[in-house]
């Protein structure tokens, strides 16, 4: 799970030296901390889902490897079936 730094003290002093209430500065930092929390959760990968990635390139390239041979073979077997047919 990916982590931010969100110093809620430091939100709500800055927000009562603005004017605001003390309950509405500290609802207003513990919303903004949760949303913190579920847009990290949801929305960045973590290690785990990048190594998860990098093999699943791995086995993808092996298999566009082996299908860029296999379409060289095709071309090839189609131009002498056809190089036969007319010389």
């Amino acid at each position: 799970m990916a982590t931010i730094t969100f110093d809620t003290l430091k939100f709500v002093r800055r927000l009562k030296e603005a004017g605001v209430s003390e309950k509405h500065a500290e609802a207003e930092a513990e919303a903004l901390a949760e949303v913190f929390s579920e847009a990290l959760d949801t929305r960045l990968a973590t290690k785990a889902d990048i190594v998860r990635l990098e093999g699943e390139l791995k086995l993808m390239e092996g298999e566009l490897r082996l299908m860029k041979w296999m379409l060289g073979l095709v071309i090839g077997g189609i131009s002498v079936l056809i190089l036969k047919t007319f010389f």
